[in-house]
């Protein structure tokens, strides 16, 4: 190693471990107080950087809090493919593998239901180019596709039927953990919604017993 490829090297390591800072102190101050009560200099004092270099890695309060929920939004989404997966071997019919497959999801977005709930909005009316929200689009872009394809392995359910019914559940989940009318429910209620629109929508897609 050259002795110019060593402060790059260090440089590098300083980097990363701001970006862990930072992340470390938004995630802990939004999980206690909530995005609309926390300030971007109560995360740049928390994690012991100046206010300057926090908005090097995110220019604003909104895209700390994409960081934050992507890596959740990741491992719910994780967890949801892994319980199909034993769904389907215990023989689980295809609304309950649906159901499987969205629940950590859904209690993701509910762990928190003020930063949830301004994560989807952000998601979906912020600019789509900015690389936070592009990773978190991304995430929920895999999200449908792991529904589309769990859809698809029905008999009675084509390929382009099942990308369909994907968005249209994307949308259920999207709505019923959003709207004002629910937000005030428990996350078990909120998933009874949900299963009670899922069996609608499958009702006349799936045979009889599935």
């Amino acid at each position: 190693m050259t002795a110019q490829s060593r402060p790059r090297g260090r440089r590098e390591r300083a980097k990363v471990d701001k970006h862990r800072r930072i992340l470390d102190a938004a995630r802990s101050l939004f999980a206690d107080d909530g995005v609309n009560s926390v300030t971007t200099q109560q995360i740049a004092d928390r994690a012991d950087v100046a206010i300057g270099t926090l908005y090097l890695y995110a220019s604003t309060k909104a895209e700390l809090l994409i960081m934050v929920q992507n890596e959740k939004f990741s491992d719910a989404i994780d967890d949801g493919l892994a319980a199909v997966s034993s769904a389907e071997q215990a023989g689980s019919t295809l609304t309950e593998c649906v159901l499987a497959l969205v629940t950590p999801v859904v209690a993701c977005i509910r762990e928190h239901r003020e930063n949830g709930r301004t994560y989807l909005h952000e998601l979906a009316f912020g600019d789509p180019a900015e690389p936070h929200r592009a990773q978190g689009l991304t995430l929920a872009w895999r999200l449908e596709a792991g529904l589309a394809d769990l859809l698809a392995r029905d008999a009675q359910i084509g390929v382009d039927d099942a990308a369909t019914l994907a968005r249209v559940i994307t949308a259920i989940i999207h709505v019923t953990t959003t709207a004002s009318v629910f937000l005030g429910d428990p996350t078990d209620a909120i998933l009874g919604h949900i299963e009670r629109q899922i069996t609608a929508v499958l009702a006349r897609r799936a045979p009889p017993g599935r």
